[in-house]
């Protein structure tokens, strides 16, 4: 450990250590305990956080540290996330549990965290800026305070949002030349992987990162989870070429009576035909056949494509609320997308 975490020392009576994939099941655990706590929902499940620590690039015994009182509960943890190339934003994310506030693990945590981050600022462009960033739910004050006083500034607000059908919704109708194919898991993969990667590109935080990095991320992302279905991914296309994809899951980790919508991405080109409409109401009657009476999603709340305002028309509303917080670790120049 650096310097730094040394001079701030662990709380008395509790132990540190590197994470192992075996934890999983015991990590899960904790988050949930800490989202019933403040939300009353449990939201995390053992296959995403398996998936989550398995990606690419990201090491358990290196990047996430778990905290332990004297009767060996796990009771805090932290993760960090500087596996983007480049990691110009490294993100942290973790949780102590709400019977130990006020201990100081929460200040413990995020100063490993931070340091653990800093490490990745060598692997950045020399003047670009590297700030670390981590969220919480707007109405978790205890958290935001915690930020605050660690000297985070709030930067962004993400929405959860959900529409609950009492009815099949309206029918879709499809723009003049625009017609909807299955994907093929064998031939399009690629494909959609290189259209997210260009719609996203007018999307607040994007960085671009070398194809053959940020492929094998989103495949292992996307399509490694219990939650994958393949035909829940549909592809909207004008002749033989992609417009528009919309990539759906089978549930909601929080609700899994609720379908879930990972990305919905339209190309420039074929943006203002009502497109996007059309996809959300076509998934919205999919998942309505299939049984599910809800559909979520999350946007930013400043989306640059306004989308917001899309999922509003389509009957949708703000379900919850997520704060982004950032700290920066080096001044210099911005080269993630701030505005288009």
């Amino acid at each position: 450990m650096s310097t730094k975490i040394n001079a701030l020392q662990l709380p008395k009576g509790f132990r540190i250590r590197p994470a192992m994939m075996g934890d999983v099941p015991a990590v899960v655990k904790l988050s949930n305990i800490f989202t019933q706590h403040y939300l009353g929902i449990s939201e995390d499940d053992i296959d995403d956080t398996e998936n989550a620590w398995e990606e690419p690039g990201f090491s358990p015994s290196d990047d996430v540290r778990l905290v332990f009182s004297s009767q060996d509960e796990l009771v805090g943890y932290i993760e960090v996330w500087s596996n983007a190339s480049p990691p110009v934003h490294p993100w942290l994310w973790g949780y102590v549990n709400p019977d130990y506030e006020g201990c100081g693990l929460g200040t413990y945590l995020l100063t490993w965290g931070e340091t653990r981050a800093r490490e990745a600022v060598s692997r950045c462009p020399e003047n670009a800026r590297v700030a670390i960033q981590c969220g919480i739910e707007s109405t978790i004050d205890t958290v935001k305070e915690r930020f605050s006083e660690y000297g985070m500034q709030i930067i962004r607000h993400y929405f959860r949002m959900r529409i609950e059908m009492d009815a099949p919704p309206p029918a879709p109708q499809w723009p003049e030349g625009i017609t909807l194919r299955p994907y093929n898991p064998e031939k399009d993969a690629e494909s959609v992987y290189r259209i997210d990667d260009e719609v996203f590109q007018d999307h607040f935080g994007y960085v671009q990162e070398p194809f053959e990095e940020g492929f094998e991320r989103f495949m292992h992302h996307m399509a490694k989870k219990e939650s994958y279905d393949p035909t829940l991914w549909f592809l909207a296309v004008d002749d033989d070429e992609i417009a528009a994809i919309c990539l759906c899951r089978k549930w909601d980790t929080e609700d899994r009576d609720c379908g879930y919508v990972s990305i919905l991405g339209v190309r420039r080109p074929w943006r203002q035909r009502g497109l996007g409409l059309t996809l959300l109401q076509h998934f919205f009657g999919e998942f309505y056949r299939r049984g599910k009476r809800k559909v979520a999603l999350g946007v930013d709340g400043q989306n640059l494509t306004g989308a917001l305002r899309l999922y509003k028309k389509a009957g949708m509303s703000v379900h919850r609320q997520f704060d982004l917080y950032e700290k920066e670790l080096r001044a210099g120049e911005e080269i993630s997308v701030v505005a288009i």
